[in-house]
């Protein structure tokens, strides 16, 4: 099911999706768009570090509820920006935590590749 920019979503639902996203994928992304059109310089540049080291993962497009997912994803993480990446259940961190990894050659084993 997808949601139009807009539409009236409710906060709670949106809490559920992010919880069960993060509890149901070893790796999950929150992004602006999706892998084949991401819609921020950000999210392209965390779907490139991913897919250096892992093959199968999920992404969430936080667009149509926005505000929403803003406040449920800080709720998780603590952090208030997007994109956020989740492995096994835990906040990793955005874009630029995943190229600080990948500099340090510390991305794949953080990301279960290894």
């Amino acid at each position: 099911m997808t949601f139009q920019p807009g539409a009236d979503v409710d906060p709670d639902t949106i809490e559920t999706r992010v919880a069960e996203a993060i509890a149901d994928n070893d790796v999950v992304l929150f992004m602006k768009g999706n892998r084949l059109m991401p819609q921020c310089g950000y999210s392209k540049r965390a779907i490139e570090l991913i897919s250096q080291h892992v093959e199968e993962f999920e992404t969430v497009d936080v667009l149509p509820a926005l505000p929403h997912y803003r406040e449920a994803l800080e709720a998780e993480s603590g952090w208030e920006t997007i994109p956020q990446t989740f492995v096994d259940g835990e906040f990793i961190g955005g874009s630029d935590v995943l190229a600080e990894l990948d500099e340090r050659g510390e991305l794949a084993a953080e990301l279960g590749a290894e």
